[in-house]
């Protein structure tokens, strides 16, 4: 079953009642109940929501990413379980254990799995994507020659139409903003689904910032950004330059977990099949695969 994402941008008071999230909005008088197994990923986005402790406690007992947002309405908080699988510390052995050469590996798997999705949506606006198949082809263990950067500025340069003068920068103008909403989304789908898989999120294979806590998260997150950054470009061929983050485009953004995929030669939705990745992520740490699983783009239109 596909998880939902439940996003709260209105005052609102969040308690639990029989296994069930219940919403009441004070303004409305309005009452909702959901099954809190149903939840993937929830998203609290006004500063006037209150939320029980026991609520928190089975949303994280349920695996549920729980998403803080700041007075900007930019995510800025990340609540996850601590103990996500029954095989938990074995599992953390296997994480920790692993070797520089089978990092190096998969992080080299990893960035050419990115270029060659940021290669699919070149290809579909009919840029010439020769370049970066060949970038893919020729990553090195441990993208020694930094093949992922190489490929990001030819990317970066031509996804979005020129009248946007467009950099990739964090804090830039839009629509950084709407990749940095859509990409905070999808880091907490990895991240959840890490920690399902029994798997610390800290520990990255590539990624090694002291003060970052989702390290791992953002390595196997990279050939998953792509799948964002085509909804954003929908959001930008809608609205052109007016791209300030609105109710819509909050939406577009939320339903990231649920669009199609392909894994394993199958159409999954985007949040199964970060299950796929995480779980065969496990199994390399274990010595059971060699290779990551990751998505690739079903369909462009």
């Amino acid at each position: 079953m596909i998880k939902r994402t439940l996003y709260f941008g209105s005052p609102a008071y969040l308690k639990t009642k029989d296994e069930q999230l219940v919403f009441e909005g004070p303004d409305t008088g309005e009452t909702k109940q959901v099954p809190i197994e149903d939840i993937g990923v929830l998203i609290i986005d006004n500063q006037q929501i209150t939320i029980t402790q026991a609520l928190i406690a089975k949303l994280l007992a349920n695996n549920v990413a729980l998403i803080t947002c700041d007075n900007s309405h930019h995510p800025t908080g990340l609540l996850l379980n601590l103990d996500g699988n029954t095989l938990q510390s074995a599992k953390f052995s296997a994480q920790v254990e692993a070797t520089v050469p089978l990092k190096k590996q998969l992080w080299q798997q990893t960035v050419s799995a990115k270029i060659d999705n940021q290669a699919a949506i070149l290809e579909w606006l009919r840029v010439p994507v020769t370049n970066m198949h060949n970038w893919s082809k020729e990553v090195k263990s441990g993208d020694s020659e930094n093949h992922e950067a190489t490929a990001a500025a030819y990317y970066w340069k031509n996804i979005f139409p020129d009248h946007l003068q467009f950099r990739r920068e964090r804090y830039g103008p839009a629509p950084n903003n709407l990749l940095n909403y859509g990409y905070a989304i999808l880091r907490a789908v990895v991240a959840r689904n890490l920690v399902a898989s029994g798997l610390l999120p800290t520990l990255g294979i590539f990624h090694k910032n002291q003060y970052n806590a989702y390290c791992l998260a953002d390595d196997i997150m990279e050939p998953y950004r792509p799948f964002v950054d085509r909804v954003v470009w929908d959001i930008v061929r809608m609205n052109g330059i007016y791209l300030e983050l609105s109710p819509k485009m909050k939406q577009q953004l939320l339903n990231i977990p649920a669009m199609d995929v392909k894994i394993r030669n199958e159409k999954s939705p985007l949040m199964v099949a970060v299950q796929k990745t995480t779980a065969s992520l496990a199994k390399c740490f274990e010595g059971k695969l060699r290779k990551i699983e990751y998505p690739e783009f079903v369909s462009l239109q």
